[in-house]
């Protein structure tokens, strides 16, 4: 039996996601306390040592990414809840977490609770909470590190090492510096969401790219980049007139 404490500001929310995990998920996880604050869920968790924190992003007096910069070393699980579906939870999503978006779904939270139990198992959530928060705090720090999902785990990537990313239907080839391949089942969307804030373009349907990797651009119907590592990549049509005025910002 896993212990669980639910994290919210707002009560109705408490007792709604309490009342689906007691009807639900008891035979799994036991609710041993709930709390309205950053500063009670730290005594809270102090207190109970709890396996899985169910922890709201926002809140008037702290965000839950203010509680989770009090632990050094989390030793426990976490799945967000959240009432926006913003960059928070792009974020969250990309770095192999969990999250429910409220309204909360009675399967999302039994499919949440069997995910926690396996990460649990497997110990990755400490350093995707650091990589997380980092991120988060400060967006624009291209040494930050991407969780990206590989055979045995995932690898850890910093954001100046990619040189471009490739879409494949629902899976994204992230080429980096080094003439390294990652293939991840994501979409290249997801990547985009995360890395516009980084001086990334989507210059093409296919294709999102560094600015810190292009060498040239050459004229055309949509034109062409060349990157310093000598890849070319098209810009489409569409996307041309937004791009130059991208690249000419810098």
């Amino acid at each position: 039996m896993y212990k669980a404490i639910i994290v919210d500001d707002e009560n109705r929310s408490v007792e709604t996601l309490k009342s689906i995990i007691q009807q639900f998920c008891s035979n799994e996880v036991e609710v041993t306390g709930t709390a309205n604050s950053v500063q009670e869920a730290y005594t809270l968790i102090q207190t109970t040592s709890p396996d899985i924190v169910f922890l709201d992003v926002e809140m008037p007096h702290g965000s839950g990414f203010d509680l989770l910069e009090k632990f050094t070393k989390p030793n426990f699980e976490v799945v967000f809840t959240t009432g926006f579906d913003h960059y928070a939870v792009t974020a969250i999503k990309f770095s192999a977490l969990d999250y429910l978006l409220k309204p909360i779904n009675i399967e999302e939270v039994r499919d949440a609770i069997a995910k926690a139990k396996k990460r649990i198992e497997g110990k990755h959530t400490q350093q995707n909470l650091e990589h997380l928060i980092k991120n988060l705090r400060h967006p624009r720090d291209k040494t930050n590190k991407i969780p990206i999902s590989v055979v045995n785990g995932f690898q850890f990537v910093p954001v100046n090492t990619i040189v471009y990313c490739e879409a494949d239907d629902d899976y994204t080839y992230v080429h980096l510096v080094e003439n390294q391949k990652l293939t991840v089942s994501k979409n290249i969307k997801e990547f985009e969401d995360i890395l516009t804030s980084y001086d990334f373009f989507r210059i093409h349907h296919s294709f999102l790219v560094n600015r810190d990797y292009i060498k040239r651009y050459i004229k055309g119907e949509g034109g062409t980049i060349l990157t310093e590592q000598g890849n070319e990549l098209p810009v489409s049509r569409r996307r041309k007139s937004e791009f130059l005025e991208w690249l000419n910002n810098f």
